[in-house]
């Protein structure tokens, strides 16, 4: 990720005196901007409400891109506008980091609109965007785009979300340092429509509905494109209440006696907030840093979805590598060095209590990530399943997930010197070294020569969707596991 200025231009405002009071508010004939209100008192205000239902009435008539093609629906959906757009122009002035985003919104709303609500096009909101530039602890955004939202629904709908952002003292010292990330932000729900009523906890700018554009003033040529993003978020209140939940329920079924820092986390959800901000934050950096191939998690490219669990093992892993380093360095002060402890326990429990066993087994590269991590702690002897009781070597385990961190770094720096495909069987020696393929798996007895010899699309078309089966730890844990992570389901820090 890189870091990008903001810019953003003036806009003239015509119309009635109540428009200009619509983007500021006028103390004794002067506009001036009104204090910025908090997450909660945004969604207290009467207008959220009003623009919450009014998203909820529109969403029933749009297809997956996000169109409204019933032209009997028009009237009603026009109207549904006329509520969204008042209701931003309301909070405009009240979230003065947000102004300029909601006046865009509004136009954008109005644009739809008035263009037969075709499939929408919010480019000129998305770029306005730019919660990153005001990373304050407690700061509070009102989003409203067409968007799908991930692990929610694929479909654009119009989706609105009060966020407040967590953005602790310790984490700003940490971002300014050696972990720079300036588009990365730890998010807390105050307020959502339905697509977030689900397991979905990023707000990433792609799921926004664009339509890409030739900037104005660039010369003859230049392609269309989507606006600069200069965000990514991921609801840390979320994930934490989550974990708190699945993680209390894990430990009793399988009588692991916590360590002390742990049972804090089960205990404190503000805690655990914090310690997995820190966690993402420097998970998402490492996507692009590091000895790697090209484009290591190439995501509009079609390929063996062990490969995806490696990439995500390669970035939790570096976090964990960090956070021991921090914890081991004497001049790491203290409330990082605290969390830094954390770090490492939430990203082992959360992996293996909770990512092994949710969702299908149909290539399922986070379950696979859990599973890998589980097998190598328990194969190098950190990690005991003895007496129907799960055990731990506390001392031990930080040299030993290192390790794996170390080969999966490895992999990765001798595949630059790889072509792609020596490159997937070399990750999958990998995995298979520690976790043991389904034994009808074509790849486990080796591709047939004419495919090796064929385009990769065959290669891929032979991975099973359950190449790497449950073990039968895992298989008894899910059945009694499953009731307790179904219910996570748009659980927040607020619900846990």
């Amino acid at each position: 990720m890189t870091d990008t200025a903001r810019t953003t231009g003036a806009r003239t405002i015509i119309g009635e005196p109540e428009v200009v009071e619509d983007a500021r508010i006028l103390d004794a004939g002067r506009a001036v901007d009104a204090p910025a209100i908090t997450a909660a008192e945004i969604v207290a205000d009467p207008a959220w409400g009003r623009l919450e239902r009014a998203a909820l009435a529109i969403r029933p008539h749009q297809v997956k891109d996000g169109s409204i093609p019933e032209r009997d629906a028009h009237a009603e959906a026009a109207a549904h506008v006329a509520v969204i757009v008042d209701a931003l122009r309301h909070f405009a002035p009240r979230i003065p980091n947000d102004r300029d985003y909601l006046l865009a919104a509004a136009a954008d709303f109005e644009a739809w609109r008035d263009g037969g609500f075709g499939v929408p096009d919010f480019y000129d909101s998305l770029a306005a965007f730019a919660p990153a530039a005001d990373r304050r602890d407690g700061a509070a955004h009102l989003v409203v785009f067409p968007m799908y939202t991930q692990n929610g629904s694929t479909d654009r709908l119009v989706e609105a979300v009060v966020i407040e952002v967590i953005w602790p003292d310790f984490i700003a010292e940490l971002e300014a340092g050696e972990y720079t990330n300036p588009l990365y932000l730890g998010l807390r729900f105050a307020g959502f429509t339905p697509g977030y009523d689900t397991n979905s906890a990023v707000l990433f700018p792609e799921s926004v509905a664009v339509t890409p554009r030739v900037p104005a003033g660039a010369p003859e040529g230049t392609p269309a494109a989507l606006p600069t993003f200069t965000w990514g978020a991921i609801f840390a209140d979320r994930e934490a209440a989550r974990y708190r939940r699945v993680v209390r329920a894990a430990a009793e079924i399988t009588k692991l006696e916590l360590p002390e820092g742990a049972a804090r986390l089960l205990e404190d959800q503000e805690l655990a907030e914090r310690t997995f901000v820190m966690w993402d934050m420097i998970h998402d950096r490492t996507h692009m840093r590091g000895d790697l191939p090209f484009d290591p998690f190439m995501i509009k490219q079609r390929m063996p979805f062990f490969l995806y669990s490696l990439e995500e093992m390669r970035c939790d892993l570096t976090a964990f590598r960090e956070a021991v380093r921090l914890q081991r360095d004497e001049a790491t002060d203290a409330v990082t060095r605290e969390h830094a402890q954390l770090v490492q326990y939430a990203i082992i429990f959360d992996r293996i209590f909770r990512f092994s066993i949710t969702g299908t087994r149909v290539r399922n590269y986070d379950a696979v990530g859990g599973q890998l991590l589980f097998a190598w702690m328990h194969q190098k002897g950190v990690l005991h399943w003895t007496d129907t009781r799960l055990a731990i070597d506390w001392d031990a385990v930080p040299d030993v997930v290192v390790a794996l961190g170390d080969a999966i770094n490895d992999l990765y720096w001798a595949s630059i010197d790889r072509p792609k495909g020596a490159h997937w069987l070399a990750a999958y020696a990998l995995v298979s070294s520690t976790l043991t393929p389904h034994p009808a798996s074509t790849w486990a007895a080796g591709l047939p020569r004419e495919v090796l010899e064929g385009p990769l699309k065959g290669w891929t078309d032979l991975v099973m969707d359950d190449e790497f089966p449950l073990s039968m730890f895992f298989e008894a844990l899910q059945k009694k596991m499953t009731v307790v992570i179904e219910s996570t389901a748009g659980i927040t820090g607020r619900t846990a």
